[in-house]
């Protein structure tokens, strides 16, 4: 009777002491994390379980920076572009600073017709059509390119008074002629490439402190509501491209219809700084239709 006894009191025992066990390792299950401390619960939710999971690189914890949500915004922007925008007009004016020289403003009528990949293959080259309004001594001007045609080079007549007495000619966009008075060639035209190029520079400033982005809403390009985003960088580095970089976001399309760098002021009075570049596109018509013969030489509209 006594080992009876000594028998049902060690199966008692051990019942109970798996029971324990489960009951512990059920409960690690249910709450994802070793049932330490509830102190734990409460921490930031990069914070996790140090038995179940690796530690946590220190990179993750470090705050998000700036440019994130301007980086987030124009990587939609770049979708949009790609899957809605087929081609557009629109009058765009520039002014670049080259060689330390700043020039006028330019203002050209433009026909656009956007890349479009398939498949990974080239559906629908970038095409692009320009013909210059002002300053007078432009005044006529006109240039085609197409993407991947004419063995890459451009279509091309001088305005003004000297563009009566020049002959059309065929240009390497990089070439020297080409390039003449100008910060980028014609190859790089358009929103995708504007918002691309964005992207490229926000990844870059990304990797650096230093750096202030607002967003205001309330601005007008051409009567058009519109919010700023800009990024500054108060302090001059080798690193920095830029003290303050404005871009305007239509509100209607969400396409950044300007966008403008400035240099480090050196009177303290003047707060955006030197103009470094600044393009701004007007009279904005999305998808109407443009065909092959927009991007012809040979159309009699033209004066190649």
């Amino acid at each position: 009777m006594a080992d009876q006894s000594l028998l049902r009191g060690l199966l008692a025992r051990r019942s109970f002491l798996q029971a324990l066990s489960i009951s512990g390792f059920s409960a690690a299950i249910a709450l994802g994390t070793p049932p330490e401390s509830r102190e734990e619960l409460r921490e930031p939710i990069f914070r996790v379980s140090k038995a179940n999971n690796p530690p946590v690189d220190a990179a993750a914890k470090v705050a998000a920076h700036p440019l994130d949500p301007a980086i987030d915004l124009a990587n939609e922007t770049l979708i949009k572009v790609q899957r809605e925008i087929t081609d557009y007009t629109a009058m765009i004016v520039k002014r670049e600073r080259v060689n330390g020289k700043l020039g006028n403003h330019e203002f050209m009528e433009a026909k656009i017709r956007n890349r479009k990949i398939i498949d990974g293959k080239l559906a629908q080259p970038l095409s692009v059509y320009l013909k210059f309004v002002k300053p007078d001594s432009m005044a006529g001007r006109e240039v085609i390119w197409v993407e991947g045609a004419n063995n890459g080079k451009m279509r091309a007549h001088e305005g003004g008074a000297t563009g009566k007495f020049l002959p059309t000619v065929w240009l390497d966009p990089n070439g020297i002629l080409a390039m003449r008075g100008q910060l980028h060639p014609i190859t790089e035209i358009g929103f995708e490439n504007l918002v691309a190029k964005l992207i490229e520079k926000g990844e870059k400033d990304r990797k650096h402190s230093e750096c202030e982005v607002e967003f205001k809403p309330g601005a007008k390009i051409n009567g058009r509501a519109c919010t700023v985003l800009q990024v500054k960088h108060p302090t001059p580095r080798p690193h920095f491209e830029f003290h303050i970089a404005q871009i305007f976001i239509d509100d209607e399309t969400k396409l950044p219809v300007r966008y403008a760098a400035f240099h480090w002021p050196t009177d303290p009075a003047d707060k955006l700084g030197p103009v470094i570049e600044e393009y701004t596109y007007l009279d904005v018509k999305l998808n109407p239709g443009l065909v092959d013969a927009d991007f012809d030489p040979n159309n009699p509209n033209y004066n190649f």
